[in-house]
C-alpha cells in the first residue's frame, strides 16, 4: 500500500472521530414536527443530555436531564456507546499516528509497523459501529413515536445530529478498513524479497567422485 492511501484512510478516521465528537455535543438529535399544524410558535428540540425550547421571538430555554436513571434505558444505551466510540477513536488516532508509514518510531520494522496500523484500524471501525448503532437506534425510536397514532407526546422529527452520526460512521469504518489492509498488503512484499534472494544465490551441484573401476572402464 502506498504512503498516500494509508494517509487518506488515517485522515478519514480522524475526520469521522472529530465528526463523533460534534454529533454527541449537537443540540438537535429530533426536532419536532411541523406537520398538520398551521401556526408555530414554538419550537422544541432534543439530544442526548437536555430538551431545549424556542419561541418565535428567538428565546431559548434548555433544561437538563437531571436524573438519568429516569431516562428511557435507550437514551442512557446511546450515550454509553457514544463515549465509548469516543474513547476507541481516540486510543486508534494515537495507534495510527505511530504506524504510518511516513512516520518515524525507533528502529520499528515495517511488519511492526503494519500492526500498529491493524490495530488502529480494528479501533476505528469498532468505533464507527458504535456511532451507527447509537444513531440508528435513537433514530429507529423517533420514527416509531412519529408512525404511532396512539402517541400523546409532541412528535419529533430527525435532526441534524443524527445526519452528523452516520458520517462520522460510515467515515471510521472506511478509514479502518484502510488502515488493516496496511499490515496484509506489506507482508506478501516481505516474502517475495526474501524469495527473490533465496533463488539469486548459486546453486551448487554435488557429484560424487570417481571410483577406480569407473576410471579403467574409461582409459580402455
Amino acid at each position: 500500500m502506498s504512503t498516500g492511501v494509508q494517509l487518506l484512510g488515517f485522515l478519514m478516521c480522524l475526520g469521522g472521530w472529530l465528526l463523533s465528537f460534534m454529533s454527541l455535543l449537537n443540540e438537535s438529535w429530533r426536532t419536532s414536527t411541523f406537520a398538520n399544524e398551521l401556526i408555530t410558535s414554538v419550537w422544541y428540540y432534543q439530544n442526548l443530555w437536555q430538551s431545549c425550547s424556542e419561541a418565535s421571538t428567538g428565546i431559548t430555554n434548555c433544561k437538563q436531564f437531571e436524573s438519568m436513571l429516569s431516562l428511557s434505558g435507550y437514551i442512557q444505551a446511546c450515550r454509553a456507546l457514544m463515549i465509548i466510540a469516543l474513547i476507541l477513536g481516540l486510543l486508534a488516532v494515537v495507534l495510527a499516528s505511530m504506524g504510518l508509514k511516513c512516520t518515524k518510531l525507533g528502529s520499528a520494522s515495517e511488519e511492526t509497523k503494519g500492526k500498529i496500523s491493524l490495530t488502529a484500524g480494528i479501533k476505528f471501525i469498532l468505533s464507527g459501529l458504535c456511532v451507527m448503532v447509537a444513531v440508528s437506534w435513537y433514530a429507529a425510536r423517533v420514527v416509531q413515536e412519529f408512525n404511532d397514532p396512539f402517541y400523546g407526546g409532541t412528535k419529533y422529527e430527525l435532526g441534524a445530529g443524527l445526519y452528523l452520526g452516520w458520517a462520522a460512521g460510515a467515515l471510521a469504518i472506511l478509514g479502518g478498513g484502510i488502515l488493516c489492509t496496511a499490515f496484509k498488503s506489506s507482508r506478501p512484499a516481505q516474502t517475495r524479497s526474501q524469495n527473490y534472494n533465496y533463488s539469486s544465490q548459486p546453486q551448487k551441484i554435488y557429484r560424487p567422485a570417481p571410483t577406480e573401476n569407473s576410471a579403467s572402464k574409461a582409459y580402455v
